[in-house]
């Protein structure tokens, strides 16, 4: 295939996610976006739990009966000749290593604030991890239809949490009951608010802002507020430089209220003209067992991906699992021949496909950019890369060291094989992390967030049919071990026996009951290194 078409394809590309703290109204917006863009028919309200229509983007049993996004799913869409993926997050804090992976996997994000309660804690986080990779940001300030603190203020708020300038792209007037729309600042128009979620975009009225005589007087006071805080806004914001939006170092910001479907249009189009198409991805060659960094660009012809979330059970009636790859490079097509770089064996999916949420559709073809689902029977894991022969690998998935434990007891011990393999897959898929002991014993799970307990439970009886029950242990904390040579390590490992467990990817990892234990241990064994993260790359936990 030409280098042009690829180039022609990967440029018509946008991959982002939405990022929030739970509640902001990303689940809303996601939806209106693929309502907008023509992907579905009609939203479903997440609210009404109790409903056959539960939001296009929450399918596992567990958030239908919670209403909140456990898992992140994938959504693409067609909108002006662009092809747009979305990946929606769980906003739920005890979720965020999941998040923070399909941020691994993204060229920009959407952040949907809270009008009323600015930026949150859980936001934080994610703008992190966005800020050590440079991804481009926009901004969604949501709910301006209700009670909320001062445009000037959110801005200033937002300034100082990203750490970068915010460059105003719509304005709003008034806000909760006197919500009387947006100025667009790049059209000189203003969208007249009108409530209600049946409204499309096209049946919003405009007033050009040169009509200011017509405003003030539907407006009055309002408008004239609004108009002075735009002036003070507009002055103490740098003037939008796209190149400064593509290094993250500005983030447009945008008003609305996506349950009325207000001011979301102008995101969409932000997408498309803004956000920045597949970048290339920095990858290591194996040569001579030693690592090369090596650019991997979008349009080369070589197809390369990185599996960034593995999602079991998606369809109840099989017990398949889904392999979440990312297209860095090259092209996919039905048949071709890839290979898993971790194990040099032979990618074989029994169906490849592109999401629309729980809709698959079989994929002709796909480019970098692209988020595509291998259905698989094991032997692929979080942060493998899949290519068509080239020998790469990608890095920085990461996986954080857990903070909580829990011992799994098995209520009925002749389900033993029904749990492991549960906890093989359900920690492969990253849903928890899972530690084996090596001196033998129960099972250990480490997780972020107290939730991820429960969901696993809750998994574990009604996927694997594994009722458990979970007590609390010793341990308060992990860290991967590495060392030098082989023979320091093993010196490690005797002093400490009890203390060593395996997780699910074989890493070598060291117990604590105590931030002191790592001290301790660190001052007798002074070559071994203890790593908070764990990154999925192949290269750094090769004992």
């Amino acid at each position: 295939m030409s280098t042009d078409r690829l180039l022609e394809e990967t440029k018509r590309r946008r991959t982002f996610a939405i990022i929030s703290h739970p509640d902001a109204g990303k689940t809303t917006l996601t939806e209106k976006l693929l309502l907008f863009s023509g992907a579905i028919q009609i939203a479903g309200s997440v609210k009404a739990r109790k409903a056959s229509r539960h939001a296009t983007s929450d399918w596992m049993e567990i958030e239908k009966q919670r209403g909140i996004s456990v898992a992140s799913s994938v959504m693409q869409m067609l909108y002006r000749d662009h092809v747009i993926n979305l990946l929606d997050t769980p906003g739920h804090k005890d979720f965020s290593e999941d998040t923070y992976r399909v941020l691994t996997a993204v060229d920009s994000a959407l952040m949907v604030i809270d009008a009323a309660n600015g930026v949150e804690a859980q936001t934080r986080r994610l703008i992190e991890v966005c800020r050590q990779r440079n991804t481009p940001i926009i901004t969604f300030v949501n709910k301006m239809d209700r009670e909320v603190r001062e445009p000037l203020d959110i801005l200033d708020e937002v300034e100082r949490e990203l750490g970068m300038p915010c460059v105003p792209m719509t304005w709003p007037v008034g806000q909760g009951k006197a919500f009387g729309g947006i100025m667009n600042l790049r059209t000189r128009a203003m969208t007249v608010f009108e409530s209600g979620s049946e409204r499309l975009p096209q049946d919003f009225e405009t007033v050009p802002l040169a009509h200011r005589d017509d405003l003030l007087r539907r407006f009055g006071h309002e408008f004239e507020t609004a108009e002075q805080s735009m002036e003070l806004a507009t002055g103490a914001s740098p003037s939008w430089d796209h190149a400064a939006f593509l290094a993250g170092k500005q983030t447009p910001v945008f008003f609305g209220s996506g349950v009325n479907n207000f001011g979301v249009m102008e995101v969409l189009e932000a997408l498309v003209d803004l956000a920045p198409p597949p970048q290339p991805r920095t990858s290591h060659l194996i040569v001579d067992k030693q690592p090369v960094v090596k650019e991997v660009h979008p349009e080369d012809e070589n197809f390369a991906g990185v599996v960034f979330k593995v999602q079991a059970n998606m369809d109840a009636n099989h017990r398949d699992r889904i392999a979440f790859v990312r297209m860095a490079s090259g092209k996919y097509t039905p048949g071709l021949k890839l290979k898993v770089q971790r194990t040099g064996k032979e990618l074989r999916p029994t169906s490849v496909v592109t999401f629309l949420s729980q809709r698959r559709e079989a994929v002709d073809e796909a480019f970098a950019g692209d988020i595509i689902g291998f259905t698989t029977h094991g032997g692929v894991q979080l942060g493998d890369t899949v290519t068509d022969g080239a020998n790469l690998q990608f890095t920085g998935l990461p996986f954080f060291a857990p903070e909580l434990f829990m011992t799994v007891i098995l209520k009925n011990p002749l389900r033993t094989k029904q749990l492991q393999q549960g906890l093989a897959q359900l920690g492969e898929e990253g849903a928890i992390q899972v530690f084996r002991p090596q001196i033998g014993g129960p099972m250990l799970l480490g997780a972020v967030g107290q939730l991820q307990f429960e969901v696993v439970q809750h998994r574990l009886k009604s996927e694997y049919d594994a009722d458990i029950r979970l007590e609390g242990c010793q341990y308060t904390g992990a860290r991967w071990i590495t060392a030098d040579t082989p023979a320091e390590l093993r010196g490690f490992t005797d002093a400490y026996p009890q203390r060593m467990a395996l997780d699910a990817a074989e890493a070598l990892a060291f117990l604590c009951t105590s931030p002191y234990d790592v001290r301790l241990a660190q001052e007798r064994f002074p070559k071994i290194h203890f790593h908070l993260l764990r990154e999925h790359a192949g290269l750094a936990l090769h004992h």
